[in-house]
């Protein structure tokens, strides 16, 4: 199993290197109609009926997200500023989760009522495994299985989570593309760039799924373990 674990943790690493290293190219390459992200993203928001959505900078790099709570396009910098066909896509992907949002995409809506449930799950499993490097004896005082059952969860919950994001970031992508195409934001080539990011980007998700997968069959297989 930990081997299993660090060829996730390789491959995880390599998709992130892979993404950053394609965003850091298109993020050279300009856009034909001049637009910077956060005119794009406005642009976007327009073209949907959208109004109720701000558009804001936030400091770091790919630190782009869409916050349902506040309705806020949150852009790093460079995205914010940028006017290239990285800034385009990762824009254009984030006003996607917005559209979402209005449409009252079911997925979107699944994820956000799970948020509050993976963080417990998430501080559980921490309190488990800290406890076992640091107070084994608290958990003695409860049957392994019931330790293991935990444990299962927890994750289980996590991993729905990480299921459920892999529609929403492929939706977003997708709404984001068509629309980068049709309003003529970028042409033909910048497309072909912008659809080449976001499909990295989306990779980060998957590979973080299948990881929760493996975790949740893992403590399974242990639980089963323990009751023969």
């Amino acid at each position: 199993m930990i081997l299993i674990l660090i060829v996730f943790m390789l491959l995880g690493f390599y998709v992130q290197m892979r993404l950053k290293s394609k965003f850091k190219a298109y993020g050279k390459i300009p856009i034909a109609s001049g637009m910077s992200g956060a005119e794009v993203a406005q642009k976007m928001l327009h073209d949907f009926g959208i109004t109720s959505v701000t558009i804001q900078s936030v400091p770091g790099k790919l630190t782009d997200h869409y916050n349902p709570a506040d309705k806020t396009v949150n852009l790093s910098p460079e995205v914010y500023n940028g006017r290239s066909v990285a800034a385009a896509a990762v824009a254009a992907h984030e006003c996607g989760h917005a559209v979402q949002h209005a449409t009252s995409y079911q997925w979107l809506q699944l994820r956000s009522q799970l948020v509050p449930i993976v963080n417990v799950s998430g501080k559980i499993i921490n309190f488990i495994f800290l406890t076992m490097i640091f107070g084994m004896f608290i958990l003695n005082a409860f049957p392994l299985q019931t330790v293991l059952l935990t444990l299962i969860v927890a994750q289980a919950a996590i991993t729905a989570f990480t299921l459920i994001t892999l529609p929403v970031e492929y939706d977003a992508s997708n709404r984001a593309l068509a629309w980068l195409k049709t309003a003529g934001v970028t042409g033909p080539m910048e497309q072909e760039k912008a659809q080449d990011a976001l499909k990295w980007a989306a990779r980060t998700y998957l590979v973080a799924a299948l990881a929760a997968v493996t975790q949740l069959l893992y403590y399974v297989m242990m639980f089963l373990g323990a009751r023969d």
